[in-house]
């Protein structure tokens, strides 16, 4: 499960990129506007401006305004969404400022890999990221050094965060006592199904027509016409449909269709069920057997659970601590 600290660090190191190739990193104002620039925050000896809140709410302004709410819920939406964000401004300078006091650097070739990744995530090609880069006024030298800034506000927040948690073997171990089953053998059922659908509303007469029709192709399954053949036949009759359900977990499945299957092999059919959507053939086409895991082979999957549980508190705490001790004035 993703954390709430990784989704700070995944917004303040794609902030800038989202910008550039979801709605375009935009420097030039409004056709016919004057653009007054004034001051929206102060943090300890920096500002942020109205101009940096603009950039960074502008792609989920145009959202909102493109949903279709009505007047009052799109001004509750824009209002919050720009305290939140200027919130996240706020954080970021605070990160930035504490990058100065550790003396944090970077350099090209993390630089050149972070960019690498970013062309992995998003299958570009080089040419079509400087393409989609330079489209609305943004020289790649700029996105570079966009890329840094987020590099180094990374890298404090290993030292202030990452660096501080320890996870132990009793933990470890604690965590997996506690979810069994999770690392118990489990079956995922591949499942096809034949039916025909009927309604609260459907008379005596129209359920029994339909039960006679499945009565028929359930019939054939029993003679040992393969599945995929009688379900294709039977698809030529009206009212019949078939699908491919894909795979489930046992748990996944309603009770009664737990039920019908709980004894059947790879390759068997249920009988013909009365369910909520209609009269239906359940078919198995494949099991898929997941082994359970022992504690040694599930440890490294635990600490990345128990890892995020703890960054999201130590982050809030580190950010609390920072934010405390720091002058913020926000101008309304």
């Amino acid at each position: 499960m993703k954390s709430k600290f990784t989704t700070y660090l995944n917004n303040i190191v794609m902030i800038f990129i989202l910008l550039i190739l979801q709605a375009g990193f935009i420097y030039d104002k409004p056709c016919g506007a004057e653009v007054v620039d004034r001051v929206v925050a102060v943090v300890n000896d920096d500002v942020i401006t109205l101009s940096d809140l603009e950039v960074a709410t502008r792609a989920y302004t145009e959202k909102i305004k493109s949903a279709g709410y009505g007047f009052e819920e799109e001004h509750a939406m824009l209002f919050k969404m720009r305290e939140d964000m200027l919130d996240q401004l706020i954080n970021r300078k605070l990160t930035d400022q504490e990058i100065k006091k550790y003396g944090i650097s970077t350099n090209d070739k993390e630089i050149d890999n972070s960019i690498e990744r970013i062309k992995e995530a998003k299958y570009l090609t080089d040419e079509e990221l400087r393409n989609m880069v330079t489209k609305d006024g943004m020289t790649f030298d700029d996105f570079r050094d966009a890329i840094k800034e987020n590099i180094l506000r990374s890298k404090v927040l290993d030292i202030e965060v990452k660096s501080k948690i320890v996870i132990t073997k009793e933990d470890t171990k604690a965590y997996y006592d506690s979810h069994k089953s999770d690392y118990m053998p489990q079956n995922k059922y591949h499942l096809f199904n034949i039916i025909i659908k009927t309604n609260s509303e459907a008379d005596g007469d129209d359920k029994h027509e339909a039960m006679s029709v499945m009565e028929k192709i359930y019939a054939k399954l029993k003679q040992g016409q393969p599945f995929e053949e009688v379900s294709k036949d039977s698809a030529e009759s009206s009212g019949v449909e078939n699908s491919d359900l894909g795979y489930f977990k046992a748990d996944e499945l309603s009770p009664q269709i737990q039920d019908a299957i709980k004894n059947l092999k790879q390759k068997e059919f249920t009988k013909i069920l009365e369910t909520d959507l209609g009269y239906q053939i359940i078919y198995i086409k494949d099991i898929e057997v997941k082994p359970g895991k022992s504690l040694d082979e599930a440890a490294a999957g635990i600490q990345g659970i128990l890892f995020n549980d703890i960054i999201d508190k130590n982050f809030k705490l580190w950010m609390e601590q920072l934010r405390k001790k720091s002058y913020i004035k926000i101008i309304k």
